[in-house]
């Protein structure tokens, strides 16, 4: 199967930091003297660490709901019980999004939430402990009580921990970008500037459109239009922030700048311009604004670890159990490859993966190349003369990928994502096809969607590259699934790559 994916051009780090107010050019590169220095080294930029709210506030909650359960009248209650009351605090916590950075915090408007799920929480304690025995029952009063105490304890001391957040975001502000180049981003800019509550200090202005407005040319700030520049000013000012400020019928975020920042663990706001902060839903986060500017978190699909854990122990189970089936099949493979084609039954070439870093892919030997520049830039041998029998029989059955199961275990590879390409073809992809750079933004898959819609073989490039941002950027572990029981039964219907 001829694979294909991107890997985005880096950025080199310089020292010291720009202060004069014009608008930086792109860098221009020396060209290369062959294919195998078209490409950077991988990017491995340093990861910037955010303040983390979540722990004060978690912090805050388990003192509540132990004072709680201590000053509370009533029968006694075994220790053991406050384990899975505090489970189910945090879920209802985190569903509701009261663990999140916010940039307006209110312990107030937290005050129905905290209210709702301390009721939540000792009604089903009450449930369970008269489960255990007539000794333990609650009584009205006392879950009353429970409640009332819960909520108050916890909005007490929400309100301290965001009073300390304010003052400490004030005398520490962090550098922040600010993605759009209209007159919303000069007043938020503005803003920033004026109200150092927020902890976001501009650094500078990326542009979004084609061309800088009449504002931007104006502006204070020095304004960023190449992705060199974009990646030398995160690195230079450490920015920690990025604002894509959107109006009415903006674009979605541009995917490679997503990734870059990504990369260099900055911090991304949503900043709906022409949109005013509205209430959210009940079961929703609640609400977030910048000065009146409805705001909420940018994350890439997998940003919290309990979604990469949960892909990659996914990866690990299906790839052990799939290997353990396949054995035979590939021992098969393996000895037929030997015969007909002689010496070197596994197939090496170089890869590129998750974050531009390059690894070794497996395969089985279908077709001895000419030599290694052949197998670098070569687009597809799906018609080559010199295949033999058995090695188009492996091809069109795909069982020369099996051995990339051993790259999933070593974590090369996930079993679904967008399918690795080689670096030549990285290199010339990403300057053709708008987003392309943009498909390393998760791990690379021995599937994908694209895969799964016929997108295999010689088929469009660009098309490619939108469903494999789009597979990104709608994550979830269940699609995962259906986009492996799809390949499962494509394996039924043979087709040439």
């Amino acid at each position: 199967m001829t694979m294909d994916s991107t890997r985005a051009p880096h950025v080199g780090q310089v020292g010291g930091q720009a202060t004069p107010v014009r608008r930086l050019a792109p860098s221009v590169h020396p060209p290369r003297s062959s294919f195998d220095n078209l490409l950077p080294e991988p990017l491995r930029p340093r990861r910037l660490r955010h303040r983390r709210t979540a722990v004060p506030l978690f912090a805050v909650d388990v003192l509540a709901l132990v004072l709680t359960a201590a000053v509370v009248p009533g029968p006694q209650r075994p220790a053991a019980v406050l384990v899975p009351l505090l489970m189910l605090h945090v879920a209802l916590h985190t569903r509701r999004g009261l663990y999140r950075r916010r940039l307006s915090t209110s312990a107030l408007l937290e005050l129905p939430a905290l209210l709702g799920h301390a009721l939540i929480l000792w009604c089903m304690a009450a449930a369970g402990l008269a489960a255990v025995g007539p000794q333990h029952v609650l009584g009205w009063e006392a879950l009353a009580a429970a409640v009332t105490a819960q909520t108050l304890i916890g909005c007490a001391g929400r309100s301290v921990v965001h009073q300390f957040q304010r003052w400490s975001d004030a005398r520490h502000t962090r550098s922040t970008l600010i993605v759009d180049d209209g007159a919303s981003a000069q007043q938020i800019s503005s803003v920033l500037r004026a109200l150092t509550g927020y902890g976001m200090r501009p650094v500078g202005l990326v542009r979004s459109g084609p061309a800088a407005t009449a504002d931007s040319e104006a502006s204070v700030l020095p304004l960023l239009a190449a992705y060199e520049d974009i990646g030398r000013a995160v690195v230079q000012t450490t920015v920690r922030h990025a604002l894509f400020v959107r109006s009415a019928h903006a674009e979605p975020e541009d995917p490679a700048l997503v990734q870059l920042f990504t990369e260099h663990g900055v911090q991304m706001w949503v900043v709906d311009a022409a949109v005013p902060a509205q209430p959210a839903a009940p079961s929703a986060a609640l609400p977030d604004h910048l000065w009146g500017f409805a705001v909420r978190p940018l994350h890439p699909r997998l940003h919290h670890p309990v979604a990469r854990w949960s892909k990659r122990g996914l990866d690990i189970c299906l790839a052990v159990l799939a290997l353990l089936a396949a054995a035979p099949v590939m021992a098969l493979c393996a000895l037929a490859v030997r015969i007909s084609d002689g010496p070197g039954v596994i197939f090496r070439q170089e890869r590129t993966g998750q974050g531009g870093r390059t690894f070794t892919l497996l395969k089985f030997r279908t077709l001895r190349p000419a030599d290694e520049y052949e197998s670098a830039t070569r687009w597809s041998v799906a018609m080559d003369h010199r295949m033999s029998h058995v090695g188009s029989l492996l091809r069109r059955n795909s069982l020369d990928e099996l051995p990339q199961l051993w790259n999933v275990l070593r974590g090369d590879m996930s079993l679904v994502g967008p399918r690795p390409e080689r670096p030549y073809f990285v290199s010339k992809f990403s300057h053709t096809y708008p987003g392309y750079r943009a498909r390393h933004r998760m791990p690379v898959g021995i599937t994908g969607l694209a895969q799964v819609n016929g997108l295999r073989g010689d088929t469009s490039i660009e098309d490619r590259a939108r469903f494999d941002n789009h597979y990104i950027d709608t994550w979830s572990l269940w699609q995962d699934v259906c986009i492996l029981l799809r390949t499962a039964g494509s394996l039924f219907r043979p087709g040439g790559s």
